[in-house]
């Protein structure tokens, strides 16, 4: 028997990773079968348990492999969000944008997510494994959006886990609807605008922390009874 090189190795790994691409997207995850696979990439069977452990770990790397330059860059803009922590948020979220609509692996993977995989069953357990990661990355999120508070950048009373919940559902939106229709509009073109656009709504009307919402209340009701007797007095 010959021994398999390192090389050889990562190259039945990288084809089976783009075997199952191109399985997932044509029939879907849940109706694609490991043999669909195995025949796709020309192996056996045996190849894709060499290197994964069944049909969940295969999808976890096939995600991990696309979201790498994303989370390269995730990794660097954090690391020096400090002194413009929304200026980051915003490279942040135009990069994601424009990957997608410039990489084809990108667009596979996430129209396979979003489109052609069923959270329960078998895949319930990479899931889960996304959502950890997914809390990691929105905490992350959020804390530049504290620091954007402290600076001035939004106004004092933004409710910050309110507002990265809105830039994520911003951002998942805009991709889902696109990868329905790439040829709708030129995504990568108009990434900037789109994320300037609710950005600048953030800044002048954010979600309000539920303290501020009281305060302002409470401020209301206490004058009410200053604005009844100038009204008697007008009278």
């Amino acid at each position: 028997m010959v021994r398999k090189t390192k090389e050889d190795t990562e190259q039945t790994y990288t084809a089976l990773l783009d075997a199952a691409e191109r399985v997932f997207k044509d029939k879907g995850v849940a109706a694609a079968t490991l043999n669909d696979i195995a025949g796709a990439a020309g192996m056996t069977r045996g190849a894709i348990y060499w290197h994964f452990k069944d049909k969940a770990e295969l999808v976890h790397a096939m995600c991990e492999r696309a979201t790498l330059p994303m989370e390269a860059v995730f990794n660097e803009v954090t690391a020096v969000a400090g002194d413009d922590p929304l200026g980051s948020i915003r490279r942040l979220t135009v990069h994601a944008l424009t990957q997608v609509a410039q990489s084809p692996q990108q667009q596979t993977v996430f129209d396979i997510l979003f489109h052609k995989c069923e959270k329960t069953g078998e895949m319930a357990p990479m899931f889960e494994r996304e959502q950890q990661s997914r809390n990691e990355c929105h905490s992350e999120i959020e804390t530049m959006f504290r620091q954007a508070v402290k600076l001035g950048q939004l106004p004092a009373d933004t409710d910050t886990a309110m507002a990265m919940q809105a830039l994520h559902a911003f951002m998942i939106g805009l991709m889902h609807e696109w990868l329905l229709d790439p040829g709708a509009y030129d995504l990568a073109a108009h990434a900037e605008p789109l994320v300037d656009t609710l950005l600048a709504g953030l800044r002048i009307a954010p979600p309000r922390s539920k303290s501020a919402q009281g305060k302002l209340t409470a401020g209301a009701t206490a004058s009410a009874p200053a604005r009844t007797r100038r009204e008697k007095i007008a009278a």
